[in-house]
């Protein structure tokens, strides 16, 4: 096993609007178990949330908020030009235990042995409800959850959560950072899966925990079943509409490109009726966000971008 003690490692985080959840992030890095030695933060926030940060955190405040993607991009090009190995990409929701790091590093030094390694990641626990987010596959004509073959062993997925993802900065010379065009959405999905059809592979190491707040879930009972769905703004559901749908469609082929387009109408149709049903703020702003970032995924337009209230 090469040393995984030596590997030089810078972290990321995206802020936006939310000082404790900030802050609590922040310290969870600065508990970790092996060094981190510098961490950069994109903070899209309109009035700066880190006004006297310590030497290690250096901050790029851009108030009209860039999105997580071009804030990626930033984090990766000042990681290579300092000639960081890794970088560790964190959502401001995320808090990884204190030996999350250490568990990923060794398990990049083990498996980089006979294989190449693009990201390995945490097993990621909603916060709230104390669910496993899934990693995803592509199946072809959609991205769905992976559930976990193993709880001890890693294993491996085409595309991890960004949040908390442990990036092998050599990929850059092979793959692209993140669309800046996806902005907040779709991310990882895209990132993820242009990692492994350009040969590298992606696992998730189990036994490194993160806790990670997924949107503002709540119980309810549809269909006749209990359910927990996500509530989320309208700005969201546009970008999660439009950017899966674009992903979805442009990565399907042949016969598998009509059976994308209908399970993303059928996702935006079924999701405006969850809206209307269970949404209790803004219901048809966000009805109209789902049917509108629908479209445009279909039509492949990542230009139309959606207002942020003023």
């Amino acid at each position: 096993m090469a040393n995984w003690q030596a590997y030089r490692v810078a972290a990321y985080i995206t802020a936006y609007e939310d000082a404790p959840a900030l802050d609590a992030c922040l310290h969870a890095l600065q508990l970790q178990t092996c060094l981190i030695e510098q961490i950069f933060v994109v903070d899209n926030s309109r009035r700066p949330l880190l006004l006297e940060p310590d030497s290690k955190i250096r901050v790029f405040h851009h108030p009209e908020n860039i999105g997580i993607a071009a804030g990626i991009r930033v984090a990766i090009e000042h990681a290579l030009n300092e000639s960081y190995d890794f970088l560790w990409m964190f959502d401001q929701d995320s808090q990884p235990s204190p030996t999350c790091l250490e568990l990923l590093l060794k398990a990049y030094a083990d498996l980089s042995e006979t294989h190449a390694i693009g990201i390995v990641a945490p097993h990621a626990i909603d916060a709230r409800t104390g669910a496993t987010i899934e990693p995803a596959r592509f199946l072809g004509d959609r991205f769905e959850g992976y559930k976990a073959p193993s709880q001890t062993e890693p294993f491996e997925c085409d595309s991890p959560i960004t949040s908390g993802s442990l990036l092998w900065l050599k990929t850059y010379e092979q793959v692209e950072s993140p669309n800046p065009k996806l902005f907040i959405d779709g991310v990882d999905l895209d990132y993820g899966l242009r990692l492994r059809r350009s040969g590298f592979q992606n696992f998730v190491v189990p036994q490194a925990l993160m806790q990670h707040r997924f949107g503002e879930p709540i119980a309810v009972r549809f269909a006749g079943q209990k359910k927990t769905i996500q509530i989320y703004s309208a700005l969201r559901h546009y970008y999660i509409c439009r950017n899966h749908t674009y992903l979805e469609f442009a990565y399907s082929e042949g016969k598998n490109r009509k059976s994308c387009r209908l399970k993303r109408i059928k996702y935006a149709i079924v999701g405006s009726l969850i809206i209307l049903l269970f949404d209790r703020s803004s219901k048809f702003e966000k009805i109209k966000a789902c049917m509108i970032g629908t479209y445009y995924g279909l039509r492949g337009n990542l230009d139309r971008s959606w207002k942020l209230p003023t």
